[in-house]
């Protein structure tokens, strides 16, 4: 087995805020396996100032990696999926999720082709409900995404907020309740650590007037007390995301379920541990009756349609609750893959 590893830069339509900064281009790494037959493709995609392994030489700690690995798959001969997570090679790339899950993808891809997990998702026949994402921006800017959302269809809206005047945001989220019920439109806020502890309660106070269905991250991850707190108090169910970011061993992951009680936690293969890290995500939450749902985090089509197709591999071919995947058109220049949005639902279709 050989392998061969391709940088791209894409390019946002237009610029993507977060209470982190913005995003106007996006740097991703695209692995692809040979046997000498057949190839894989896989992306890996670490975010700046978020992902646990973004460094100066990341693509030379992927070099690395993709050698051992082409050398374990050589020597070990069985499928992915099922012998890895318990192999040396797990461990050493628990702290590089972002290159585990390129090499994931690109694998699976080499094994099974285009149909990477044999569900009804995979083979075209049902779609996925996804969230309409509204990206921060000034309040004009932000109604009229919501407004683009909600005539698209989408019954399921995110609104990522911390970044303008919160009274603004929450005029936003009024607007929304004001034209639609909770039973007509969900709507979900993700605050990306905006908010400070001493503000948060009340805030979250406000927001639930609104029958919000969930705020991710209202405050900077590594507070686990007073995150525990917040959930606690909170009239607004909490769901973790950052927070999971660098908890990487399946025992850390029970222990922080178990002190911080969120509602729920929301799952990125490139950020939280692949796809193996977050079948433990999964089966750790399952056992605190903590609920999961989850999303793409700026990967091109390459890593969407992996997420989506793993995601329908974890939820089954009857999903309900909406997933974060409609990240596919953000780019200029994004790779060709078979993904449609239709109405509300991410579909996989032949190309």
């Amino acid at each position: 087995m050989d392998y061969r590893i391709e940088e791209r830069t894409l390019h946002f339509k237009q610029p993507a805020g977060t209470s982190r900064g913005v995003y106007t281009e996006r740097k991703i790494w695209l692995v692809r396996l040979t046997d000498g037959v057949h190839e894989g493709v896989g992306e890996c995609a670490p975010l700046p100032d978020l992902s646990c392994d973004v460094s100066p030489d990341y693509r030379e700690k992927l070099e690395q990696f993709c050698a051992d690995f082409c050398h374990w798959a050589e020597s070990e001969g069985d499928p992915f999926v099922e012998s890895l997570g318990d192999s040396s090679l797990t461990d050493s790339l628990r702290s590089y999720p972002s290159m585990l899950f390129g090499l994931e993808t690109a694998y699976l891809n080499l094994l099974y082709g285009d149909k990477l997990f044999d569900t009804a998702f995979s083979r075209g026949e049902v779609g996925i409900p996804i969230n309409g994402l509204v990206w921060m921006g000034n309040y004009e800017e932000m109604l009229q995404r919501l407004e683009d959302k909600l005539a698209q269809g989408f019954r399921c809206v995110k609104l990522k907020i911390g970044a303008i005047d919160f009274e603004q945001e929450l005029d936003l989220v009024k607007r929304i309740r004001d034209r639609f019920s909770f039973h007509e439109v969900e709507l979900r806020l993700d605050a990306n650590g905006a908010f400070p502890f001493d503000e948060a309660l009340y805030k979250l106070e406000l927001l639930s007037q609104y029958q919000v269905h969930s705020i991710e991250q209202p405050i900077k991850a590594g507070q686990w007390a007073y995150m525990a707190e917040l959930c606690r108090e909170s009239p607004l169910p909490i769901a973790l995301d950052e927070e999971l970011i660098g908890v990487n061993d399946a025992e850390m992951k029970s222990h922080m379920l178990n002190v911080i009680k969120p509602r729920y936690i929301i799952l990125k293969p490139s950020l939280h541990g692949g796809m193996q890290g977050c079948r433990e995500w999964i089966a750790a939450a399952k056992s605190h009756g903590v609920g999961t749902w989850i999303t793409s985090a700026l990967e091109s089509n390459i890593g969407l349609n992996a997420i989506a197709q793993f995601a329908s591999a974890v939820y089954g071919d009857d999903i309900r609750m909406p997933q974060g995947l409609g990240t596919g058109q953000l780019f200029t220049d994004n790779i060709p893959m078979g993904l449609e949005i239709r109405g509300d639902k991410l579909w996989r279709v032949d190309r």
